[in-house]
């Protein structure tokens, strides 16, 4: 078993040797961990850092929400105690090489960025800073941030970026649930403070990435990051407004989308959905947008794709009204099945999930809501706790509706076959009976 170390002992600089880990981790969660593993899977030694208790038992246990290799990689790390150690005392940094800041940039009830998370993981990593260090912030956050929380309060310990120590800006790109693209196939941004900086976290980072692409500055990377999931929800609406615009019409807006998807240069295929969740694309944009309000700036694209992905599960709500109507049945005190409450197919992550509004939206209006996921077993609703239905097809064939917002690859297809009418707001069941979609 890996050590699990709460009071971790600040080691005094010339006890530090290379008998400790090399790359530290802070933040063992959707992007750290795997990063960890990814470290460890090629050599390095790594100690992971979590304040969350609960998190470092999942760790300690083996028990996250991780891909099959993962899972794997972490059963040999926890039996590793020398190259793998995982710890609640930031002080842990202080012996690594290298220190990793993955902690989550959500935003509020009110779209404005929360930045807790990541300034106390900061003033954590500043605290216990020692000269020689290479820090890298890979969690996506305003054009700034690099400097704001990491350069100054160094400098203002004396430790000068460049000098004393290297620091960059490096955007995590992973994926949960993505087989497709290994951690290292996937290019590594880098952006240094200084040259010097940049060419520091170089080595480090081309451990886990075949290949990086230095840019001039963080701002440069912050930026990059920004513009890779804001991209995202710009298509994501547009793809939403085509399927709109296709049901108005009487077409297929997945043969349509796939059809364009045939041409090879200047098209990308996005695809239609209830909504999108997760820690990127529902709230990366709102850091940009956030910071452009200070700076008197006004996007209007972004802006509207927004608007678009927050109001996206309202219109499922109102298209479940229509379909019980068209079937002469009221939404108010309909019994509705929610398929599917995680944020996106075959992971437990509940978080920003389009079904949560769903359900919210389903409830105001009268209706009687269950879930079923066999993934996410459970979710809070405006503060209510919603099980999964434990026997899935009787469910289906008593409610009046199966609203499907999220579909993973181990549900029993009997549920959309079996219902009386299916809501598809996945549009990924063209075979399912009585199907009808946003």
């Amino acid at each position: 078993m890996a050590i699990f170390d709460p009071h971790f002992v600040e080691p005094r600089p010339d006890d530090v040797t290379t008998s400790y880990p090399t790359v530290a981790i802070v933040g063992l969660g959707y992007v750290g961990l795997p990063t960890a593993l990814g470290f460890y899977a090629a050599g390095e030694s790594v100690v992971g850092v979590d304040i969350s208790a609960a998190r470092v038992e999942e760790v300690l246990t083996g028990t996250p929400d991780l891909l099959d290799a993962d899972l794997r990689r972490l059963a040999l790390a926890r039996l590793d105690g020398e190259r793998f150690q995982i710890s609640q005392d930031p002080a842990a940094i202080t012996a690594a090489d290298c220190v990793i800041i993955c902690v989550p940039t959500p935003i509020d009830d009110r779209q404005i960025p929360n930045l807790a998370p990541l300034s106390a993981a900061c003033r954590a990593v500043v605290a216990h800073a020692r000269e020689g260090q290479t820090f890298v912030l890979t969690s996506t956050t305003y054009v700034g941030c690099t400097r704001d929380l990491l350069v100054k309060p160094l400098a203002e310990n004396g430790l000068v970026a460049g000098r004393d120590v290297h620091v960059c800006f490096a955007p995590e790109r992973i994926d949960p649930a993505n087989t497709r693209f290994e951690m290292t196939e996937v290019p590594k941004v880098i952006g240094g403070v200084t040259e010097a900086c940049a060419l520091a976290a170089a080595p480090f980072l081309e451990t886990v990435a075949q290949r990086t692409h230095v840019v001039s500055s963080p701002e440069a990377a912050e930026m990059t990051k920004l513009l890779e999931n804001t991209f995202r929800a710009v298509n994501i609406t547009l793809a939403n407004e085509v399927a709109d615009i296709s049901r108005s019409l009487n077409l297929d807006p997945i043969e349509v989308i796939d059809a364009a998807g045939t041409k090879p240069y200047g098209f990308m295929p996005f695809y239609p959905g209830p909504g999108v969740g997760g820690h990127c694309i529902p709230c990366d944009p709102h850091y940009l947008l956030w910071q452009l309000r200070e700076e008197r700036v006004y996007p209007p694209v972004i802006s509207a794709a927004m608007q678009g992905i927050a109001t996206r599960p309202g219109r499922v709500v109102q298209r479940a009204g229509e379909v019980l109507e068209m079937a002469g049945r009221p939404l108010r005190g309909a019994r509705v099945l929610v398929v599917g409450v995680s944020y996106k197919p075959n992971v437990v992550d509940t978080r920003e999930s389009p079904a949560v509004d769903v359900i919210s939206g389903l409830r105001r209006r009268g209706a009687h809501v269950s879930i079923y996921d066999p993934l996410a077993e459970r979710i809070y609703v405006d503060g209510e706790l919603f099980p999964s239905v434990e026997s899935p097809l009787a469910a289906a064939m008593e409610h009046e509706l199966v609203v499907v917002t999220c579909r993973h690859d181990d549900m029993d297809e009997d549920v959309f076959v079996e219902a009386d009418l299916v809501l598809d707001a996945t549009y990924s069941l063209p075979e399912a009976p009585n199907r009808f979609v946003p």
